[in-house]
């Protein structure tokens, strides 16, 4: 006989998911109807929206600081001469002291900008091209005097100063235009080249006019020799040799 406490071996467990008790089911009609009936209907308004009066819109007036950064951004680009514009990335201290401390030996300024200040004034001036390179923070390198070279020389040695474009005597040009523009002489000697070549070609003109006439009076002279010595018997000199110019 089995004891009372005795287990089988193996037992058959049943391990499944639970069951679903929550089904979908349909408001009843009635609640429905409730439902519908106690919908919040907003109240329409007394006049039509498009009987009102069209609102005013009130202009935001600048203070007078911002006027003042903006007459001197006028002044700043109509004063000088070469206005280049720069992306500035971040830098020591120390550095941008030495920065413009090798620009003023040349006499060429760092102008720190904003572009909420330059770009309305940009906007109305007649250097509305130069708008697309204020996009992030940029610096101005400004002179009276057009110094392209001595200004790339100095940010050559400025990594972190990266030129976009520059307006030299009211022409915008763009990186490689200041450096092209950069190579060329001074203008004292394009003016004296220029000068020499213009005068170069009156002279040829004038030599080549100059030389038949002065070749038929070498002719002339030594045929008048020949007869004088034809009369006086005693030979002809041997005129000058005439170059043809």
């Amino acid at each position: 006989p089995l004891s009372a406490g005795w287990l089988p071996a193996l037992q058959f467990v049943r391990r499944g998911s639970k069951a679903v008790t929550r089904h979908w089911k349909a408001m009843h009609f009635q609640r429905q109807k409730l439902m519908a009936v106690t919908e919040y209907l907003a109240p329409r308004p007394a006049v039509p929206p498009r009987c009102l009066a069209p609102r005013k819109e009130t202009l935001e007036e600048d203070n007078g600081y911002v006027r003042l950064l903006r007459r001197q951004v006028e002044e700043v680009f109509r004063d000088n001469r070469m206005i280049a514009v720069c992306q500035y990335n971040s830098m020591p201290g120390e550095d941008v002291v030495l920065m413009r401390h090798y620009l003023r030996k040349h006499n060429i300024e760092v102008k720190f900008v904003l572009n909420e200040i330059v770009r309305p004034v940009l906007l109305q001036s007649k250097y509305k091209n130069l708008l697309p390179l204020f996009v992030a923070r940029n610096i101005l390198l400004v002179s009276r005097e057009a110094k392209a070279k001595e200004m790339l020389r100095v940010l050559k040695g400025v990594p972190q100063i990266n030129l976009l474009g520059a307006c030299i005597d009211d022409t915008i040009l763009s990186r490689q235009g200041v450096e092209n523009f950069a190579k060329l002489p001074v203008l004292e000697a394009a003016q004296g080249q220029t000068v020499g070549a213009l005068a170069l070609l009156p002279s040829q003109t004038s030599s080549l006019l100059q030389c038949g006439s002065a070749h038929l009076t070498a002719l002339l002279d030594q045929h008048i020799r020949r007869l004088q010595a034809g009369e006086t018997g005693s030979p002809a000199e041997p005129a000058p040799a005439q170059s043809s110019g």
